[in-house]
């Protein structure tokens, strides 16, 4: 297999997990294969207090085998004590910087996360970058040694920074749909999602589909419109680009790969922009006399909030009054800083009051929160 096939297959793979219809796993193994790696840790997490960023979420996969248990071990054990975690959160956007630059000559001598956590994972002669993530993010891409002793090549570091733009959608495409509860969800189910504009084109750009929030967008010309059965913004710049995000993600051929992206609307109204995420789709099977679908597209709106009831959490999980609205905040999206705010307590007391959480749960990830609270209800998820 050619290396622009191993890349369209890779691509094609991102497409298919942003939807939730392909597990990390086979995602990884395809990445590591063309970048010519023994694995890939992928971490989310809210870097907006740079000095003490919190872990979302991680996938941590070394050709296919999960690392879970190790991936759990660095959050709770290493990842609070790694030096050289608040200098790879201050590396420019996409910046791909070798381990070892990112801790000082001493620090190499006695790094435990150095010396015994990227041993076990061959991760010393790695690399790490970071990416400016979707609703103040960041995705932090480690990458495990090159299974080539001789290092990193150009041509290895070049399909790096190709993938990189598509790594950054995958995240953004499937944090829209875990907010809308519709991670793995079908063509058809989507439809139904009332959390999440819905749109399917063909191959010809024309739309297929809708579900009923896309129809409301559509109708009201809120930043956009259906005329003549395709998709158009109001605003002519806004128009070109989208435009164009539509024919690179629709193939010209069959069989080819259609590439994802984003973008934001203008409204009419004195509201926030719209979001669009725009995906190809692999459909396998089509019942006679349906168009085939291309593409999905996805609008967000965040004028659309959610909210959790704190004492719907404390009834169902068993926690205090203070815990609750502490869990109920952070699902709906709020950082530490913004919950200390809100309840004039210090960040080191929310702090304390999420590991007094953490403990009552027997979990160790906020991520694990979120979908414990998630399951309330069937509460949509906020974090990927």
């Amino acid at each position: 297999m050619s290396q622009q096939d191993k890349f369209n297959a890779a691509i094609a793979s991102l497409h298919e997990a942003a939807l939730g219809n392909t597990p990390w796993r086979e995602t990884s193994t395809l990445l590591d294969d063309l970048c010519g790696m023994k694995g890939t840790h992928l971490v989310i997490v809210d870097g907006r207090s740079k000095d003490e960023p919190e872990w979302l979420f991680d996938e941590f996969y070394y050709h296919g085998d999960s690392y879970e248990e190790l991936g759990r071990e660095y959050a709770t054990v290493f990842f609070p004590q790694d030096e050289r975690i608040p200098r790879l959160m201050r590396l420019p956007d996409q910046r791909i910087a070798h381990v070892t630059d990112l801790w000082t000559a001493q620090e190499l001598k006695t790094s435990p996360t150095y010396h015994d956590l990227l041993r076990r994972t061959t991760g010393r002669d790695g690399l790490n970058i970071r990416m400016d993530g979707p609703n103040g993010l960041d995705i932090l891409w480690a990458l495990a040694d090159p299974t080539e002793s001789a290092g990193w090549s150009s041509g290895q570091i070049k399909r790096i920074e190709c993938l990189l733009p598509h790594l950054r959608q995958f995240v953004r495409v499937r944090q829209a749909l875990a907010n809308a509860q519709a991670l793995g969800a079908s063509l058809a189910s989507l439809l139904d999602n009332t959390m999440v504009g819905v749109i399917y084109l063909d191959y010809r750009g024309r739309i297929v589909e809708t579900n009923a929030q896309a129809r409301a967008h559509l109708r009201d010309g809120d930043g956009l419109s259906d005329r003549g059965g395709f998709l158009r913004a109001w605003k002519p710049a806004d128009d070109a680009k989208l435009k164009r995000l539509l024919a690179r993600a629709i193939p010209k051929f069959r069989g080819h790969t259609g590439l994802s992206g984003s973008m934001v609307v203008e409204r009419l109204w004195p509201l926030s922009r719209l979001m669009l995420h725009i995906t190809p789709v692999a459909v396998h099977s089509i019942d006679f006399g349906i168009p085939r679908i291309s593409t999905l597209m996805l609008i967000v709106d965040p004028e659309s909030k959610l909210s959790v009831a704190p004492d719907l959490v404390a009834a169902t999980l068993g926690l205090t009054r203070a815990e609750s609205r502490v869990a109920a905040s952070l699902v709906e999206g709020h950082t530490v800083r913004d919950i200390a705010g809100a309840t004039c307590r210090a960040e080191s007391s929310v702090r304390w009051l999420i590991k007094q959480i953490h403990a009552k749960l027997g979990i160790s990830r906020q991520a694990d929160l979120v979908r414990m609270v998630c399951s309330i209800n069937r509460i949509p998820k906020p974090r990927p």
